[in-house]
């Protein structure tokens, strides 16, 4: 690869970085031809860009971009794959879903997540467990609506009733 091109692919790198806040690092060693493919299509199904990446390359792009990845580029030795979604939990979900049928792999070596630093395997329980922003954005308007749905339909219900009392109370 010419200096050209390792320019132009850190340059790309960190353009990629910059445009999104959810990024997964993984190690996908060890998995044969088929297994990768299957990865691919899982990962292209949950909305998962997944690409193998040259670890001094994307170190470079995580120095060159205006995010602060902490200690994330200390995991970037031996295989990487950069895993980019736009949910927060949509990667770690698609690893945890493929480690059913694929033993140990893929490993998560560490995450970024909305500003957040994941760093080691033992993470993806708890990436896992992250709500997007859609499910967080809905549990907010679901809490939000039920105290008026209450009294909507207390208001609706004593209305009712009411309205019998005063139409027994004329009849008579």
């Amino acid at each position: 690869m010419t200096r050209e091109e390792k320019s132009q692919v850190i340059q790309d790198l960190t353009a990629q970085l910059a445009d999104t806040n959810t990024i997964y690092l993984a190690d996908i060693s060890g998995l044969d031809a088929l297994t990768t493919s299957n990865l691919r299509r899982a990962c292209f199904k949950a909305n998962v860009q997944l690409a193998v990446v040259k670890n001094t390359l994307l170190e470079k792009a995580m120095e060159a971009s205006d995010k602060d990845f902490g200690d994330l580029p200390t995991v970037l030795k031996g295989n990487t794959s950069l895993m980019i979604a736009e949910g927060a939990n949509a990667p770690a979900k698609v690893i945890k879903e493929f480690r059913k049928k694929s033993k140990d792999r893929p490993l998560l070596k560490g995450a970024f997540v909305e500003e957040s630093v994941y760093i080691g395997d033992d993470q993806l329980d708890a990436l896992v467990n992250i709500k997007s922003r859609e499910e967080l954005i809905g549990e907010v308007i679901g809490l939000l609506q039920s105290p008026a749905k209450n009294v909507v339909s207390a208001l609706q219900s004593g209305g009712g009733k009411l309205a019998g009392i005063l139409k027994t109370l004329s009849e008579k």
